[in-house]
């Protein structure tokens, strides 16, 4: 059990390099990995039973307890991201496919990072967790109603699709993981400490898997979309931690807001552009998975060095 802590800890605490150096391999040697896209849903299933085996009863009454930090919060993440990410994709008139893809990054809920991002960053975790709850629960619905409104003005956007989909990959695997926790009770305790480090391992692979189909793409279009994947990331954190400051909130909240808003959940993108749209789509997720843990990483670093 040692072994398997030191091991976690290994994968967990040095994330941001496994997930670049990862990246680096399938990009440069891509054969071996380019035809894996079809665990993508699977392992990203595996993420999602992974969280619903964190979430407690606690979680729910934190959530209750604090609605409007919570509405203000879930109203950052889907006002700011899914908007920032369609006037990009305007002004940088991208290809009508990646277009698409930085809308669906957008509109996409937190990410599962940055729980620990926010810990780290010594903001209020219990908001983060509440926030990345509220919009994973609220995804089946926001995801393709944005991706109608935004990307349908350059491709078909087949909305029921992107609906059903997000309950399969994200609803279900997360109510099946907390339905266990609730029947296992205390025995799942055994299983908890392990589960972030399969999480950042499963967000490595699939991040990796994408470049590897996408080597081509990335060669070509790599460094523009990489620029367009920080700026709406950068946006992302700037506007979330201001809407938060002139709502009230203080400093530790706003980090949580900031780091919840900036951080998406980059795989589901993945997982619905490959099974929606197209590989191309997938590519600004696939940066944004890896970017997001850089920018996120170095946020930490600051504010953990500034507690005011």
């Amino acid at each position: 059990m040692r072994y398997l802590s030191y091991l976690n800890n290994a994968v967990t605490d040095y994330f941001t390099f496994w997930i670049i150096l990862f990246s680096l391999i399938t990009f440069f040697y891509p054969e071996p990995f380019a035809g894996l896209t079809g665990l993508i849903v699977p392992v990203l299933g595996i993420i999602m039973f992974g969280m619903g085996m964190t979430l407690t009863v606690g979680d729910f009454r934190r959530i209750a307890g604090r609605p409007r930090d919570v509405a203000i919060g879930a109203s950052a993440q889907y006002g700011i991201m899914p908007v920032t990410g369609f006037i990009l994709a305007k002004v940088f008139s991208l290809d009508p496919m990646l277009a698409a893809g930085v809308v669906l990054v957008g509109s996409c809920p937190g990410g599962t990072a940055s729980n620990v991002i926010t810990y780290l960053a010594k903001g209020d975790v219990a908001l983060s967790v509440a926030m990345t709850s509220v919009t994973t629960l609220m995804a089946p619905l926001m995801v393709p109603f944005f991706m109608y409104i935004f990307a349908g003005q350059w491709i078909h956007v087949p909305a029921l699709g992107l609906f059903i989909s997000t309950l399969e990959i994200i609803i279900l695997p997360v109510f099946l993981g907390a339905g266990l926790r609730f029947l296992l009770g205390k025995r799942t305790e055994y299983v908890l400490p392990v589960l972030p480090g399969v999480s950042s391992l499963s967000i490595i692979f699939i991040v990796g898997v994408i470049v590897a189909a996408n080597a081509p793409s990335i060669a070509k279009v790599g460094a523009g979309v990489a620029v367009i994947v920080m700026l709406h990331n950068v946006a992302g954190l700037v506007l979330g931690y201001s809407v938060a400051r002139l709502s009230g909130m203080d400093v530790t909240r706003a980090r949580a807001v900031s780091i919840e808003v900036g951080m998406q959940n980059s795989g589901l993108a993945v997982a619905l552009a490959n099974l929606h749209l197209s590989p191309l789509a997938a590519l600004p997720a696939a940066i944004f998975s890896v970017w997001h843990n850089i920018s996120g990483s170095a946020v930490a670093w600051w504010w953990r060095r500034h507690t005011k």
